[in-house]
C-alpha cells in the first residue's frame, strides 16, 4: 500500500487590508482578548484576582503536577533518541542541497546568547545557595543543610533545573518547527507542527487555538522573565543608591519600584522592537554579550575559582549519574513530615521551573528553528541543547560557587543565605569588593541586567506577532509592536498588583498546561513524520529495485 505524499501547503488565511493587514485577525483578536480579560481582572479585582489565581494554580499543580514530570521526561528522551539514532541524526533541517544558513561559530555564539539570561543573573546565586540550605537529599535526612557535604547535592539539584530538561523542552520546540517549515514549506507557526496529526484541518479553527494557546504562553512565560528581571534590576538600583523606598523592611523590593522599573523596561523594548532586529535588537545582543563575559572573568579572578571549577565538573557528573531517576521522580503529600516537605519542595522548584521552561518554549524554540536552518538533526540537538546547558552549568558553578564558598570558608555571617532571591548577587559582589567597588559593579550589573530585559522583552513582541501572522517573519506595523509591549506591559502590572511576583507565576503556570499538551503532540507528529519519511523511502527503493529486476524481462 502506497503511503501518501506529506502535506507541503497549509493555507492560513490573513487580512488582505485594514489595520489587520498580513495578520490572521482570530488568533491576533482572541489573543488580544484573552489577554485584555485577564489584565481588566487582575486589575480590577486584585485581592480576589490574586486568591483565586493561587487557589487554580494549588489545584492545578495537584492534579497535573505528575504530568509535567514526566511530559519533561518525554521531550528530553525525544531529542536524545533523536539525535543519537544514526538515519534520524542525519536528517537535514533544510531542502534538499540547502547547507546552514549561519557559520558554525555565528551558530554556537548565538545558542550561547539563548543560554545566558535574566533567569541566568537571578538563579545563578540564588538556587545554588537556597539549596545549599535545604533540598530533598537535606529533608529526607541523608546531610546536613548547609554543610561542606551538601555542596555536590545544591550543585545536582540546580543543573536539574537548568541543564538537558530544560533546554530538551525547547529544543523539541525548535526541531519540530524547522522540520516542518524547511523540509515541508509549511509556515514557520506552531501549528504546522502539528500537520502529520490533524493535516488540513489546521488551517481553521484548531490551528487558530493552537496558535492562541503559543500567544498566551508566551506572555506569561515571559512576564515571569520580566518580573524576576525588574524585582533584582531594583534590587541592584537600592545596592547601588541604598534609597529606601526601593525596598521593603523584609529585603525585596517594593511594588512601585518594580513597576517603575518596568515601564522604564518596556518602554527601551518597544522602541528597540520598533528599530528592528538588525538595529536595536542586535546592538543590544552585542552589549550584553560583552557584559556577560566582562562579569564571567570578573567570576574568575576575584571569585572562588578553584572551589567553583571543582563544583562544577563533580556537580556535572553528580547530576548525569542522577539524571535518569531525578527526571522521573514524583513526590506526593503522604501525612508525613518528610513526604509533605519533599512535595512542597518539587512543587515550588521542579514543577515551577517545567511549567516555566514550556510557557517559554514557543518563544525560545521559534528563535532556535529560524538560526537552524541547514543543520543536521544531530548538530542542532548539540547546540540547542547540549551547548547552552554547559553553559548554565558554568555560570552557576562560578556565581553559586563563589556565594556557597564565602558562606561556609570566606566570613559572609549568613549575608548571602539571608539575602532575598532578587539580592543574592549583589550580596556576593558586596562581600567580594569595597563598597566603592561594589557599588561600580552593581551598576554594571544593572545595565546588564537592563540589556537583557530589553533584548527579551522586544524580542518577545516580534515573535509574538510573527505567530499572529501566521509565520510571516516580515517587519510588521508599528502600531501592532507598540499594542503588544503596552500589553505585556500592563499584564505585568496588574499581576504585580494583585500578588506580586508569586502572582505572576501562578499565572504562567495555568497559561502553561495547555502549550504542554500542544508541545507533547509535536513531538508525536515528529516522530510520526520521521517515520513515514523513512517508510517512503523504503517503498521507493524496493520500486526501483523492482524496476530494475523486470527490465532484462522487457528486453
Amino acid at each position: 500500500m502506497s503511503i501518501k505524499p506529506p502535506l507541503t501547503d497549509l493555507p492560513i488565511k490573513t487580512a488582505s487590508k485594514g489595520f489587520y493587514e498580513g495578520f490572521n485577525t482570530i488568533v491576533t483578536v482572541g489573543s488580544k482578548i484573552l489577554v485584555g480579560l485577564l489584565i481588566i481582572w487582575a486589575a480590577a479585582f486584585p485581592v480576589k484576582a490574586g486568591a483565586a489565581l493561587s487557589v487554580v494554580s494549588g489545584l492545578l499543580l495537584k492534579s497535573f503536577g505528575t504530568w509535567y514530570i514526566y511530559v519533561m521526561a518525554f521531550y528530553l528522551l525525544t531529542c536524545l533518541i533523536l539525535a543519537i539514532w544514526p538515519t534520524t541524526g542525519r536528517i537535514r533541517l533544510s531542502a534538499e542541497g540547502e547547507g546552514p544558513e549561519f557559520s558554525t561559530f555565528s551558530w554556537f555564539s548565538m545558542m550561547f546568547g539563548a543560554g545566558i539570561g535574566i533567569g541566568m543573573l537571578t538563579y545563578a546565586t540564588g538556587e545554588p545557595i537556597y539549596h545549599f540550605a535545604t533540598n530533598p537529599d537535606v529533608i529526607m535526612g541523608k546531610m546536613a543543610g548547609e554543610s561542606p557535604e551538601v555542596v555536590r547535592m545544591a550543585f545536582k539539584w540546580s543543573f536539574l533545573h537548568w541543564g538537558m530538561s530544560a533546554w530538551g523542552c525547547y529544543a523539541l520546540t525548535g526541531l519540530a518547527l524547522a522540520f516542518f517549515s524547511y523540509r515541508r514549506g509549511l509556515p514557520l507557526t506552531i501549528r504546522s507542527g502539528l500537520t502529520p496529526l490533524f493535516g488540513r484541518s489546521l488551517s481553521g479553527w484548531l490551528g487558530h487555538s493552537v496558535d492562541i494557546v503559543a500567544v498566551i504562553a508566551t506572555v506569561l512565560g515571559v512576564a515571569v522573565t520580566i518580573g524576576f528581571g525588574v524585582s533584582q534590576f531594583s534590587s541592584g538600583l537600592y545596592n547601588i543608591t541604598g534609597s529606601d523606598w526601593l525596598m521593603t523592611p523584609e529585603g525585596n523590593p517594593t511594588t512601585l519600584a518594580m513597576i517603575l522599573a518596568l515601564v522604564v523596561i518596556m518602554g527601551l523594548s518597544t522602541l528597540s522592537a520598533l528599530s528592528g532586529v538588525g538595529k536595536g535588537i542586535k546592538w543590544l545582543s552585542n552589549l550584553n554579550m560583552g557584559l556577560t563575559f566582562f562579569f564571567l572573568a570578573f567570576l574568575l579572578v576575584f571569585g572562588s575559582t578553584t572551589f567553583a571549577l571543582k563544583a562544577l565538573f563533580v556537580g556535572m557528573w553528580d547530576y548525569l549519574l542522577a539524571l535518569p531517576g531525578m527526571m522521573f521522580t514524583v513526590w506526593h503529600p503522604d501525612g508525613t513530615e518528610t513526604g509533605d516537605a519533599l512535595a512542597k519542595w518539587q512543587g515550588d522548584w521542579t514543577i515551577f521551573y517545567w511549567a516555566w521552561w514550556i510557557a517559554f518554549a514557543p518563544f525560545v524554540g521559534l528563535f532556535l528553528a529560524r538560526i537552524s536552518k541547514g543543520r543536521t538533526l544531530r548538530e542542532y540537538v548539540l547546540g540547542a541543547m547540549i551547548v547552552p546547558s554547559l553553559m548554565c552549568f558554568i555560570w552557576f558553578a562560578m556565581a553559586g560557587g563563589t556565594a556557597i564558598d564565602l558562606e561556609l570558608n570566606g566570613g559572609a555571617g549568613r549575608a548571602i543565605l539571608n539575602a532575598g532571591l532578587s539580592s543574592q548577587l549583589f550580596a556576593t559582589v558586596n562581600q567580594l569588593l569595597s563598597p566603592g567597588l561594589a557599588a561600580v559593579m552593581s551598576a554594571l550589573l544593572v545595565v546588564l541586567l537592563l540589556t537583557y530585559l530589553v533584548t527579551s522583552a522586544d524580542s518577545a513582541i516580534l515573535i509574538i506577532n510573527t505567530i499572529n501572522a501566521a509565520g510571516d517573519e516580515t517587519p510588521k506595523g508599528r502600531a501592532h509592536i507598540v499594542v503588544w509591549g503596552l500589553a505585556l506591559t500592563l499584564v505585568i502590572s496588574a499581576l504585580l498588583l494583585a500578588g506580586g511576583l508569586s502572582a505572576i507565576q501562578t499565572a504562567m503556570i495555568i497559561g502553561a498546561l495547555p502549550f504542554s499538551f500542544v508541545l507533547a503532540l509535536m513531538g508525536v507528529a515528529l516522530i510520526k513524520a520521521i517515520w513515514r519519511d523513512a517508510l517512503r523511502d523504503r517503498q521507493s527503493a524496493d520500486a526501483g529495485t523492482e524496476a530494475a529486476t523486470a527490465l532484462p524481462r522487457a528486453k
